[in-house]
């Protein structure tokens, strides 16, 4: 079950909402915690049950660090944990990627079994890991309560997409929140500006963006749409997605951190990803950069470190030449930055010029990661330089206008608008966007439109 379906919209949210303000507050996160389970294995019960076993591997593995106090059994409880998760994401994403090149190289012939990505399972596993973790460091109690450490593994509005979420953020919520009509009304206007994103933008754009990838000779121009087409997808569509999980969250008492801040106005790479998917960047960096180092160790460690945290990106987003390439791509891109030296402007003109390389170069970027294989994602960008004869059939005036709202919604205007306005006029606005925002999707929905999110995959 997805957000942007009619069956969520009309059904699944008014039946959870409903009955968790009917329960007494104690029965609450149970409450939460079935219909979670429910939500996720509406797409299969062979998935369901892969991950309460992860959640009952992990519980155990977290009760059996509380008990054990000598360093070498704890270190041992703590690479069970991690070859559990891990091994399970290699297996279910991994395994035929492996096999298959193995064939190719070495002329072997291994059969690897054809088994089914699990939805969510990068996402739901790097949670569970991040309980594991700061348990063996101390940094966290031990969690008794299975019901609890599956709420917070479970809890649907980030399971199968995100944001990933930090175990010693969520507990304390879990244990002890309160709702209000405030918080309600503010995750009511995320979730209705994120179902918009993707609804409204994102699946309008990525018909754009499927063709252009799909076409042989396509012309410069055409060329450069597709990539900008599919640049706005990528991003309305997952943090339109974010948006909608953090409303839900606000909705039932949670705070959740932001996803996105406007990664398409950055003025560097490593801007760009402390803007991107911020919470799987701020994953690697407390459980992998600085275990490594991060920038402590001299500046040769520090780009070491940089290009093992951008190809372990690169492989967490996919089993696939295209994503290992991408993840190197930008550790590359990080690195050089470190070595040049590369900083803000204190300039304008030259803090323009910044972005505007910034966002050429992930232009390029989302090349690569959506093409098929790198022959495609090459020949993709000689056709950006060079072009061809053929143009896109899609581009309707209704993709038109999604691109150009999209471009502006991508800058930092919109924003600037808002906080410019005064916060009573803002709320007015928001009394009428929300319910035509609400509306204007559903008709959309209703039609059968394009809707899968991209994020799902991984």
């Amino acid at each position: 079950m997805v957000f942007s379906t009619m069956t969520f919209l009309t059904m699944a949210l008014p039946l959870v909402l409903g009955l968790y303000y009917l329960l007494p507050r104690r029965l609450r996160n149970g409450w939460l915690l079935i219909f979670s389970l429910a939500f996720y294995g509406w797409g299969g019960p062979a998935y369901l049950a892969l991950m309460l076993v992860s959640i009952t591997c992990n519980y155990l593995c977290g009760l059996g660090l509380g008990r054990a106090e000598k360093p070498g059994a704890r270190r041992g409880l703590l690479i069970l944990a991690l070859a559990v998760n891990l091994g399970a994401l290699f297996v279910f994403k991994y395994l035929g990627f492996c096999a298959d090149t193995a064939n190719r190289l070495f002329g072997v012939h291994w059969a690897a079994p054809n088994l089914a990505l699990p939805i969510g399972i990068s996402f739901y596993t790097f949670q569970a890991l991040s309980y594991v973790i700061d348990v063996y460091r101390g940094d966290v109690p031990v969690q008794r309560s299975w019901a609890r450490l599956a709420l917070y593994i479970t809890f649907f509005p980030q399971l199968i997409a995100g944001p990933i979420l930090r175990y010693d953020a969520v507990e304390p919520q879990i244990a002890d929140r309160r709702e209000t009509l405030e918080g309600f009304w503010y995750g009511l206007k995320r979730f209705a500006t994120g179902l918009g994103k993707k609804v409204l933008i994102a699946n309008t754009v990525a018909v754009v963006a499927d063709e252009a990838f799909a076409t042989a000779a396509l012309t410069a121009a055409g060329a450069w749409i597709g990539a900008i087409a599919y640049a706005l997808q990528i991003l309305f569509d997952f943090s339109g997605y974010s948006d909608m999980a953090i409303g839900l969250g606000a909705m039932f008492g949670f705070t959740y951190p932001e996803n996105f801040n406007a990664p398409y106005t950055a003025v560097t790479v490593q801007d760009f990803w402390r803007r991107w998917h911020i919470s799987l960047s701020t994953w690697f960096r407390y459980y992998l950069y600085i275990p490594l180092g991060g920038s402590r160790a001299g500046r040769g460690r520090h780009v070491l470190n940089l290009l093992i945290v951008f190809f372990v990106t690169g492989i967490w987003h996919g089993a696939g030449f295209t994503y290992l390439v991408w993840g190197l791509y930008y550790g590359v891109l990080s690195a050089l930055g470190v070595l040049m030296g590369y900083r803000r402007s204190q300039s304008a003109p030259v803090r323009a010029c910044q972005r505007a390389l910034t966002l050429l170069l992930v232009l390029v970027g989302w090349v690569v990661f959506r093409a098929q294989d790198m022959t495609a994602a090459l020949s993709y960008l000689r056709g950006m330089v060079a072009g061809g004869s053929r143009g896109l059939y899609t581009l309707t005036p209704r993709a038109i206008g999604a691109l150009a709202l999209g471009c502006l919604l991508a800058s930092s205007l919109p924003r600037r608008a808002l906080d410019a306005m005064k916060p009573q006029w803002r709320e007015r606005l928001s009394l009428i966007a929300v319910p035509a925002l609400l509306v204007l999707c559903m008709l959309s929905l209703a039609s059968g439109a394009y809707n899968p999110f991209i994020y799902f995959q991984f």
